[in-house]
């Protein structure tokens, strides 16, 4: 079984010209687990990716795999996965072509190209060319092509993108499979929403900085939440929540509990007989969150940076 490799990035920063398209990146990012890159269109996450597999010069810092630059690497493909491009593909060649191509580019056996094309669900569509693949066989395609090493790091790039309902639930799952088997899944989104269901660790970048890193559970200050519970006899309710120990606020409509759970609150009214008309967790969305911290009016210790040195007055050009 291939191993995962820790991946970590120190102080990277690419400039192109006065822009500072990465600014100071410092992250790592965890074997076994599936890791969340997110942040919106633009703030960089493609660059940090492209950076880690050496298709662009940083301008400063590191980026390395298993303590490795990836130029450095004895066996590339074998050792990391990658897809950045739903569409790197030649239209008139066949996905089995496309594999078996990279497969003895890279010495490896192939055997792995049907292999891997039925991993992907791709097996029935291997002679045809992908000229004639939409954008989710294409996407599958992709990942067949990380995978045709069985690298123990796998590094994907919006790898939802296109896919319908079925196929993002089939991909989450997948990556969930080979993060259990010890691999580094690390994935890039801008939606929230697409990967919360998928990630066991969160990267958001925001114009260039890490602005959050934890876990979906770490996003939101658990102070920012409360129950809200109300029943038609709502002395009653307020009297069993005192004798419980649990402090309650009245509201217009209801009291808000700040220290107690949902399930905590219910099991208190139904051990003194009170029907609840009104029980729910209120606070801002994990979405909210993230947009927050994206628009930076929103800040998390985790992502705490020491302030960027001044800019360089030499320019940068060739690897835009």
């Amino acid at each position: 079984m291939p191993d995962g490799q820790v991946l970590e990035f120190s102080a990277l920063t690419k400039r192109f010209g006065s822009l500072r398209a990465v600014d100071r990146f410092t992250a790592r990012v965890e074997p076994g687990r599936v890791t969340g890159f997110l942040g919106p269109n633009g703030a960089g996450k493609t660059t940090t990716m492209r950076m880690l597999l050496g298709l662009v010069r940083a301008s400063e810092g590191t980026a390395t795999i298993g303590g490795t630059p990836y130029a450095q690497l004895p066996h590339p493909l074998q050792s990391v996965g990658s897809a950045l491009e739903a569409s790197s593909f030649h239209p008139g060649r066949t996905a089995a072509a496309h594999l078996t191509a990279l497969a003895q580019a890279s010495d490896v056996p192939t055997s792995r190209v049907d292999e891997t094309l039925g991993l992907v669900g791709l097996a029935d569509a291997a002679g045809r060319k992908v000229g004639g693949y939409s954008l989710g066989m294409r996407q599958r395609l992709g990942l067949a092509a990380a995978l045709i090493g069985d690298p123990g790091v796998l590094v994907l790039d919006e790898p939802t993108n296109g896919l319908d309902p079925e196929g993002i639930r089939w991909m989450r799952d997948f990556l969930k499979a080979l993060a259990r088997e010890g691999r580094t899944v690390f994935i890039s989104s801008h939606l929230l929403t697409e990967v919360q269901q998928t990630v066991d660790s969160l990267l958001v970048i925001a114009r260039g900085r890490l602005v959050f890193e934890g876990t979906i559970d770490d996003l939101a200050d658990p102070a920012e939440y409360a129950t809200v519970v109300d029943a038609p006899d709502r002395a009653a309710l307020a009297a069993a929540l005192a004798a419980a120990g649990i402090e309650a606020e009245p509201l217009r409509a209801g009291l808000r509990i700040a220290a107690a759970e949902p399930a905590q609150i219910g099991a208190v009214a139904a051990s003194a007989g009170i029907a609840l008309s009104l029980l729910q967790r209120q606070g801002p969305s994990l979405e909210q969150v993230f947009l927050e911290l994206a628009s930076g009016t929103r800040t998390h210790p985790s992502a705490f940076q020491e302030p960027a040195p001044a800019a360089s007055a030499a320019t940068e050009g060739g690897d835009r």
